[in-house]
C-alpha cells in the first residue's frame, strides 16, 4: 500500500510539473513548438498558435509556415537523429527568425521529439543590414579620400634642380602624414614635411589645413621662420583643443645660391644631410599647438653642393619595433644611409620590413631630395 502511494504521488508530480512546463512555455513571447519523429507538431504554445492558427497542432512542421514540402535543412530532424541542438534562421512571411532545435526525451532517456523555439531577429537584421550598408558607403567615402591624399603629393622625378622620391604608407586608410614640394617665386622653392598627432580620418583632415595654409602662407612669407609663425597663428583661429596638435620642419631653397634655410616646428625626426657625411639638421622649435599664444622659431641655413640629398621622414620609420619591442631608431637609420647611397628609399623599406614582427602602428612617411 505504501509502495502504491509513493507511486500515485510520483505520478501527480510529473503530471503538476508537466503542467508548469507548460504554463512557462505558454507565458514565452517567442513562438515554440513540440515536433515529432515525423514532422507533426504535437505541441504549439500560445504565441505561436495566436501568430499561426490554433489549429497547427497535428499540422506538418513545415506547411504552417507556409512551405509546400520539408526543409532542405531540416533541425527538428537532425536533433531527433542526432541529440544535438541546432540552429538555423527561417523567413516566415515578412519577419525573419532565429530557431534553435532543442531534444526531447522521455524518461528512459529516450528522443521522442525535439522543441523549436523560434525567436524574431527581423529588428536586428535590417539594423544589421543597414550598418553593412553604411560600412560600405563609408569604406567607399574613405577609398576616395585615400586616392585624393595620395593625387596631392608632389610628383616624383625632377622639379627644377631637385630630384624627388618618397615612400608613403598609411597605417590606416587615411594618413596623418604629409609633406609638399613647391615654387615660391622665381628664386625659391619650400619644402615640408608635418606629421599631426594620431591618425585616420582625424588626422588626415588636419593634414588639409596644413596643405591649404602652406599653400597661402608661402606667397607672403619667404623666410621660414616667419611663414611657420604665422601657420601657428592660423591653427590658433581653428579654436581647438590641447590634444591636436602638429609638427613640421620647413626650409626654403635659395635657387640663386642653393643656400637652405630651415626651421622645426617640434618635428622630433631631425631630417638627415647626405653626402660624403651624414648630419643632422637640428634646430630648435615647438610643435603646432594651441598651448602657446606666439612662438618663434629658430632659423638654420646650410649650403647644398651637387649630389647633396635631404632626407625627411616621420616617427612611424624610427619608432617600427621588432618582436622583442626594439626600436628601429636614428642609428639604423643612419646606417643604412651610410651604406646605400643609390635607391635609398628602397634599402630602407627593405630595412624596416626586415625588421619589424607586425602590421605598422604609425603612419609611415619618407621624402628624399637630391640637388643635381
Amino acid at each position: 500500500m505504501l509502495q502504491s502511494s509513493r507511486e500515485v504521488l510520483a505520478s501527480e508530480k510529473i503530471n503538476r510539473y508537466g503542467r508548469l512546463s507548460y504554463e512557462v512555455l505558454d507565458g514565452m513571447v517567442d513562438w515554440v513548438r513540440v515536433i515529432d519523429r515525423k514532422g507533426t507538431i504535437i505541441y504549439a504554445n500560445k504565441s505561436m498558435e495566436k501568430a499561426l492558427g490554433k489549429g497547427i497542432v497535428g499540422e506538418k512542421c513545415y506547411s504552417v509556415i507556409g512551405k509546400g514540402c520539408a526543409c532542405e535543412r531540416c533541425i527538428a530532424y537532425a536533433t531527433v537523429n542526432t541529440g544535438e541542438i541546432v540552429e538555423k534562421e527561417e523567413i516566415i512571411g515578412d519577419r525573419i527568425y532565429s530557431v534553435k532545435s532543442s531534444p526531447v526525451k522521455d524518461l528512459e532517456g529516450n528522443i521522442y521529439a525535439a522543441v523549436e523555439v523560434f525567436r524574431d531577429v527581423t529588428r536586428e537584421r535590417k539594423l544589421e543590414q543597414e550598418i553593412i550598408k553604411k560600412n560600405e558607403k563609408m569604406s567607399e567615402d574613405l577609398s576616395f579620400a585615400r586616392t585624393i591624399q595620395k593625387k596631392i603629393l608632389p610628383q616624383k622625378g625632377i622639379q627644377g634642380p631637385l630630384k624627388i622620391d618618397y615612400l608613403y604608407f598609411p597605417s590606416e586608410m587615411l594618413s596623418g602624414d604629409v609633406f609638399d614640394i613647391y615654387k615660391i617665386d622665381e628664386d625659391h622653392m619650400g619644402i615640408y614635411i608635418s606629421d599631426v598627432v594620431g591618425h585616420g580620418i582625424t588626422a588626415s583632415i588636419m593634414t588639409m589645413f596644413v596643405r591649404q595654409a602652406m599653400k597661402s602662407i608661402k606667397y607672403e612669407y619667404v623666410e621660414p621662420g616667419a611663414a611657420i609663425t604665422e601657420l601657428h597663428k592660423r591653427f590658433l583661429d581653428l579654436n581647438l583643443d590641447t590634444e591636436k596638435y602638429f609638427t613640421i620642419f620647413y626650409g626654403v631653397l635659395d635657387l640663386k645660391d642653393y643656400s637652405f634655410k630651415y626651421v622645426n616646428g617640434g618635428h622630433n625626426c631631425i631630417p638627415l644631410l647626405i653626402n660624403n657625411n651624414i648630419e643632422l639638421l637640428e634646430a630648435k622649435g615647438y610643435p603646432i599647438t594651441c598651448l602657446f599664444e606666439q612662438i618663434k622659431y629658430e632659423e638654420k641655413q646650410i649650403k647644398l653642393n651637387k649630389g647633396d640629398k635631404i632626407l625627411f621622414y616621420t616617427d612611424g620609420v624610427i619608432e617600427t619595433r621588432n618582436q622583442a619591442g626594439e626600436l628601429f631608431g636614428i642609428e639604423r637609420l643612419i646606417e643604412i644611409c651610410q651604406n646605400n647611397k643609390d635607391n635609398l628609399l628602397k634599402h630602407i623599406e627593405k630595412g624596416v620590413n626586415n625588421f619589424k614582427y607586425k602590421d605598422l602602428d604609425d603612419d609611415f612617411a619618407l621624402l628624399s631630395i637630391e640637388l643635381i
